[in-house]
């Protein structure tokens, strides 16, 4: 059977015995019904894997101590979505916990054009991913970031040597299905609101070497398409 997986981001490698927080704590003894000397399993979303045993079972302040440390490594094909926010918080919490679940490594709400206008919860968001995480008994979060404006986001990416791709739904030469694209290390991929990029911001982006790509036959919504792309790219 497998052991319980708890996050916590300020265990390290030098790490001997740690205090667990409140809400961890109340899980593991009053809902697991955990005891001493029974072993859980700890991730910092960095890779490492701690096997520990409980020593103490507070249910405020649980004690353990560690026994056992792995470390994981990281997938070779890093993949970087840029996404528009969406008026809809559950679509887009929808999409964030399914792209942890896939393996995405890093995720960037872009405010674009025809972005609708929408609250962002950082501490939410960041809930949905550690929670993703650890269903999915992964040992690295996904990096989320702030929402950034999108003519900011594509100047940044000037200094980006990987794959970029911009998949938008305009009629253009050249725009191959993601599905046939050869194999690239650390992909970026930019996802548009619904109504899609506008021309001014498809320009800026082949302006910065994106390259114009479908993700298939039909209009997906925008948390569709970045699963999709997500899906198609971890598979490169």
């Amino acid at each position: 059977m497998a052991l319980p997986y708890f996050y916590n981001n300020s265990i390290s490698c030098s790490t001997s015995s740690l205090l667990l927080n409140e809400e961890n704590s109340k899980h593991i003894v009053q809902v697991l019904r955990m005891q001493n000397k029974e072993q859980l399993q700890l991730t910092d979303g960095r890779g490492n894997l701690f096997t520990a045993e409980i020593i103490d079972n507070n249910k405020k302040k649980c004690s353990v101590e560690i026994i056992k440390i792995s470390c994981q490594p990281a997938s070779i094909n890093r993949i970087s979505i840029a996404i528009s926010l969406i008026k809809n918080n559950s679509r887009f919490e929808w999409f964030l916990e399914k792209a942890t679940e896939i393996g995405v490594t890093e995720i960037i709400p872009l405010i674009c054009e025809r972005t609708e206008k929408q609250h962002f919860r950082f501490e939410r968001m960041q809930g949905i991913l550690i929670s993703a995480m650890l269903q999915s008994q992964q040992t690295y979060l996904p990096v989320l970031h702030e929402p950034v404006k999108y003519e900011i986001y594509i100047e940044r990416q000037k200094e980006n040597t990987g794959q970029k791709f911009i998949a938008h739904c305009e009629k253009a030469k050249g725009k191959n299905n993601l599905f046939t694209i050869p194999p690239f290390h650390h992909p970026t991929i930019l996802i548009g609101p619904e109504g899609d990029f506008s021309k001014s911001e498809i320009e800026a982006a082949l302006a910065n070497n994106f390259i114009p790509v479908t993700l298939g036959n039909t209009r997906l919504r925008t948390e569709t398409a970045g699963i999709v792309a997500a899906t198609l790219l971890s598979n490169l």
